[in-house]
């Protein structure tokens, strides 16, 4: 018979808080995604004001797009037959300027940590 090892339930993999709270974060861990919330602080961007922006295929960004509207980052508005993409909510913006700062102390052990990409 084969033993199944279990976690304690307050161990982290076993708390659904901090399992949604690690996929807040991976929305947010893509560079292309970053992109365009960057571009999305200056105002309202179509697809195609998004693609000649960032220089990568429409499929790669719409499939961006999605995953960023899907999970709350982003709203669309239609005009006529045209999609304007926008930052949902405020604190997207409020988000990314912390993340800045931070970077502003932290940026060359960054760069350098081993552990981050699946390392751990």
């Amino acid at each position: 018979m084969v033993q199944v090892k279990t976690l304690p339930v307050d161990h982290p993999r076993q708390d659904p808080r901090l399992g949604l709270t690690s996929r807040f974060f991976r929305v947010l861990g893509d560079p292309t995604r970053l992109r365009i919330l960057e571009l999305l602080l200056d105002g309202e961007k179509t697809v195609t004001e998004i693609v000649e922006a960032i220089g990568y295929p429409q499929g790669r960004i719409s499939s961006h797009l999605t995953c960023l509207r899907w999970c709350g980052f982003i709203g669309t508005r239609r005009n006529g037959r045209y999609i304007h993409y926008y930052l949902s909510d405020h604190r997207v913006s409020d988000l990314l300027a912390v993340a800045q700062s931070m970077m502003a102390y932290n940026a060359e052990a960054i760069l350098t940590c081993t552990r981050i990409d699946g390392r751990c």
